[in-house]
């Protein structure tokens, strides 16, 4: 099988190696069977779609619709490098699955309009699909209505029309669209179980989702939540797009 590729872009290694660790586990694979590149560590190296099964991009600390002046070089140099290994990924409609930051830059590509109007706060929400999105493989297996694990600062408030909405919840109309048949983005978090979350709120505390003195209530209303469903979408593209 050709592996499947992982692109991140956590700066802090416990951050970045418990999300790998994350994608391992639900998606099934090994590591060699998952190529992780770090962006925000050295550019982007050159990516033969033709070598793997998939593309996945992981969730990110940078925020797509910042303004420029506020966003770091590395930041700009890695939206400049995803941009245009979309360019080709869409043109073939090759196996992508964005999560959270997926809609940040599939949807910017795509011409999706992305803002703050419609950010979440850290912890779990109520996920419901669309009819599009019962019917699509990529949710096989999910019921109608389930619990993730989201903590956004932006989404989609616009989808373009060549876009197919497939999940949304209460606060935020767009937490999963399909670009043609293949293309994938997901605002909540599929790799994200109780102790990924509660390792991420340790480890973004002060990076602005949320103030710092609410990280322990956050982590025990982490604890009480049944969060067991949205991981059946990694299986779920891993086992499709296999080859």
């Amino acid at each position: 099988m050709k592996p499947f590729l992982l692109l991140a872009t956590r700066a802090e290694d416990a951050a970045a190696d418990d999300e790998y660790q994350a994608y391992l586990r639900y998606c099934g694979l090994d590591e060699p069977g998952l190529v992780r590149v770090r962006l925000e560590a050295a550019p982007m190296p050159a990516i033969d779609l033709a070598d793997y099964s998939g593309v996945i991009v992981g969730g990110s600390p940078y925020t797509s619709s910042d303004p420029v002046e506020e966003k770091t070089p590395t930041q700009l140099r890695v939206e400049a490098e995803l941009s245009g290994l979309l360019d080709r990924v869409v043109a073939e409609d090759f196996p992508f699955l964005g999560a959270c930051y997926g809609v940040g830059t599939l949807g910017v590509h795509q011409g999706a309009t992305i803002d703050r109007r419609f950010g979440e706060p850290v912890g779990p929400v109520e996920i419901k699909l669309t009819a599009d999105g019962g019917r699509d493989p990529l949710l096989a297996g999910l019921p109608h209505a389930f619990d993730a694990f989201v903590g956004h600062k932006e989404a989609c408030s616009k989808l373009p029309a060549h876009a197919t909405l497939l999940a949304s919840s209460a606060a935020c109309p767009v937490h999963m669209f399909r670009i043609k048949d293949n293309l994938y983005a997901t605002q909540f978090h599929p790799e994200l179980d109780v102790e990924g979350l509660v390792t991420r709120i340790t480890i973004y505390k002060d990076a602005g989702y949320f103030p710092p003195g609410q990280a322990e209530e956050l982590i025990g209303a982490a604890r009480q939540s049944r969060v067991t469903e949205p991981m059946r979408v990694l299986r779920n593209f891993t086992e499709r797009y296999a080859r």
